[in-house]
């Protein structure tokens, strides 16, 4: 079932999702309303799971991990068993950041960061081609990052 929210919690949830660090007083004076009613407000939408948590979000460059690649892996077998088993093998790659299974002719798409392109050639060839199950890799590397946004798209009329 998905969750009722009227105008301020999509607010709140606007505002969270754009700056998570912002104090309750704040959201609070962003959104309108009183610090008080905004906190219980935030709580109730975290236990709801509709807030999933807090991260900080660190400039990869910077850090050292000049690569960003997509790898497009297709597998041998799809039983449950078998894609269960490249989910954990997946979750074991630090390089990889996100994992989708994909419908169509590529099964899984990753997305890999790595400190340069011998790192990241490594990875493929010791590790992801390597793993049981896996029929074929292709990877692309990325020329730059051209949009960067919070993952749920929340539209002005929804916050009233």
């Amino acid at each position: 079932m998905k969750a009722r929210l009227d105008a301020i919690d999509w607010h709140i949830l606007k505002e969270l999702q754009d700056d998570g660090r912002m104090t309750n007083v704040e959201l609070a004076r962003r959104v309108g309303i009183s610090a008080p009613p905004c906190l219980r407000r935030v709580r109730a939408l975290e236990e709801a799971g509709l807030v999933r948590g807090y991260r900080t979000l660190l400039d990869e460059k910077q850090l050292g991990y000049d690569v960003t690649a997509f790898a497009m892996v297709g597998l041998h077998s799809q039983t449950e068993a078998d894609l269960q088993a490249f989910e954990k093998k997946v979750a074991e790659w630090s390089f990889v950041r996100e994992s989708y299974m994909l419908s169509g002719e590529v099964d899984f798409l990753l997305k890999c960061v790595a400190p340069d392109l011998q790192s990241f050639q490594n990875f493929v060839i010791g590790e992801l081609t390597a793993a049981p199950n896996v029929d074929s890799v292709r990877t692309a590397l990325t020329i730059r990052k051209t949009k960067d946004l919070p993952v749920v798209p929340i539209e002005e009329e929804r916050m009233g």
